[in-house]
């Protein structure tokens, strides 16, 4: 590390330590206390306490090893909400292998993609994934499969053989020497891709010490402690699980209660079961939840939510803890208070990170303004490593003076609170996912008869937003079965390639699309047709 052309002196935050210590020493300080209860939805709620859920990890760090995984090497983990993907997440850790988590709403191309740009040498999955993954993954060295389909039952003929079984791989350790090595916080411990304006995701690589940072800083900002009980609904491939709530419960020595997703008519049932006390949810789980019966009594005290909502907290009588943060900058750089917090905000700068909010020109905005987003912070600590393979758009990602761009633009209010605009770079939000209008627009546009694509989103009550996609055909011969054709080709194209929350809900034909003076497509003209049925305004001349 080097500071003004000298190697810096500064030791670092996490010395000495990195996951495995963590587990560790909270195996050792709280024992028996549960860590994780898995409550899936058929109730065989199932307990493991810090000492049991750590020595299942170094069991399986240790089968891991003697079936050739090596430090360094990537593991995929492609699994929905169950034990297994915690256990395999920090039982990568431990050997020192780095865990990929990807998401299990993923087509067979994308998946195939992530296998090929992290060089997975191995995965874990579960029985409903198991043909996608050999068939994205034909040269992995093994698959190890779970026994259940995140709770569910298998139907007969659907268990793995002993040698692709999970608790089989689990059982190889039992008597296999565990993997040594001395703490160490620099190494990377996991990847995760996230969608960019780019038509291709990015490996946001995370250190040892990235997930420690995520685990310290979320429990502070979540104010937990032993006694609490965090709820666990939304998906374990991605930061807001894994490190708001997982690492943040791990580092306070909570418990943490996994269900296999969110689901309005279970959260309550399980909340009330378990005592939970904290939960981190995405806008559509809390619109849901104001649709059900609250329950009377109840322990949850906290919920956090991308912005403050005080009439829903009062509906469900809880405190809001209203937060802005992203995969690259693994905690929350912006942050609210359940009571200081002005409603639709979402807070004020956290003191661990630097926040500018920037005219075009650079300059800092003014109460009442809105500018762009940019984030300061540590590398490899506060701020993720690096992406994947990808130097220049990691190099991209920051500006000359070495600040994060975000992509989002906020207003900053008058009380000295910020509150969310909408978004510089050309993306979606739908349902809590990142979906790149690119990405959708790669696969269409390669469709024969589509001369070109733009897509927009359309505001959805429960997801935020979907997908909605123009397209211009070649008139070669123009006509209307040609047009049914192509359709028909553009919906089997998004069926293939994309996941199921990336296929746009619509398809709209245009003569021709609304243009601003440099020709580039008016995408605002186009949310506008989408959103009052308006036609577009003819382009600038």
């Amino acid at each position: 590390m080097r500071c003004g052309g000298r190697r810096s002196t500064m030791l670092h935050p996490f010395l000495g330590m990195d996951v495995p210590w963590l587990l560790r020493n909270q195996a050792l300080r709280h024992g028996d206390h549960p860590f994780l209860i898995w409550e899936p939805f058929d109730g065989r709620t199932k307990v493991m306490g810090y000492a049991a859920f750590r020595q299942r990890c170094v069991d399986l760090a240790a089968a891991m090893a003697r079936r050739g995984v090596r430090p360094g090497q990537h593991v995929l983990v492609h699994l929905d909400n169950c034990p297994e993907a915690l256990l395999a997440w920090y039982a990568c850790a431990e050997l020192g292998a780095v865990a990929v988590t990807t998401n299990t709403r993923s087509a067979l191309p994308e998946l195939r993609y992530y296998v090929a740009d992290s060089g997975a040498v191995a995965a874990v999955t579960q029985p409903r994934y198991a043909e996608l993954v050999n068939e994205a993954a034909p040269e992995l060295r093994w698959l190890a499969v779970t026994a259940h389909d995140a709770g569910e039952p298998l139907m007969p003929g659907q268990a793995p053989a002993r040698g692709d079984s999970f608790d089989a791989l689990l059982a190889e350790g039992a008597d296999a020497a565990p993997p040594r090595r001395a703490p160490d916080p620099s190494p990377p411990v996991a990847i995760q891709y996230t969608s960019g304006t780019t038509a291709r995701p990015k490996g946001v690589v995370w250190t040892h010490a990235n997930a420690l940072w995520g685990a310290r800083v979320n429990a502070a900002h979540e104010r937990l402690h032993p006694d609490d009980v965090h709820h666990v609904v939304l998906p374990l491939f991605h930061a807001n699980a894994m490190a708001y709530s997982v690492l943040a419960a791990l580092w306070a020595g909570a418990t943490a209660v996994l269900q296999p997703r969110f689901s309005s008519s279970r959260f309550w049932g399980a909340a009330l079961k378990h005592r939970t006390t904290f939960a981190s949810l995405a806008p559509f789980c809390l619109k849901a939840l104001l649709n059900v019966e609250t329950p009377a009594r109840h322990s949850l005290r906290l919920i956090g939510l991308g912005r403050s909502d005080p009439a829903a907290a009062a509906r469900l009588g809880v405190g809001i803890v209203s937060w802005w943060g992203m995969t690259e900058t693994i905690s929350h750089a912006i942050l609210g208070d359940p009571e200081l917090t002005s409603a639709g905000a979402i807070g004020r700068p956290a003191p661990e990170y630097g926040v500018h909010v920037l005219r075009g020109d650079g300059s800092p905005v003014g109460p009442g303004e809105t500018g762009d987003l940019l984030i300061t912070g540590v590398p490899g600590v506060s701020l993720f490593l690096e992406y994947l393979n990808n130097p220049a758009a990691t190099a991209d990602s920051y500006d000359a003076a070495g600040r994060l761009r975000t992509g989002d633009r906020v207003t900053l209010l008058e009380d000295g609170c910020i509150r969310f605009a909408d978004r510089a770079k050309d993306m979606l939000k739908v349902g809590g996912e990142n979906v790149a209008s690119s990405e959708i627009e790669a696969v269409i546009a390669a469709v024969p008869g589509v001369r070109e694509v733009a897509v927009v989103a359309k505001r959805h009550p429960m997801l935020d937003e979907v997908p909605v996609a123009f397209v211009l055909f070649h008139r070669d011969p123009p006509g209307g079965v040609e047009e049914v054709e192509v359709m028909a080709r553009i919906h089997a194209a998004c069926a293939t390639h994309l996941a199921d929350f990336k296929r746009p809900v619509e398809v709209r034909v245009l003569e021709e699309f609304p243009r601003s003076v440099l020709e580039k497509v008016a995408k605002a003209e186009l949310r506008r047709l989408v959103e009052t049925g308006t036609r577009p305004r003819p382009s600038s001349p």
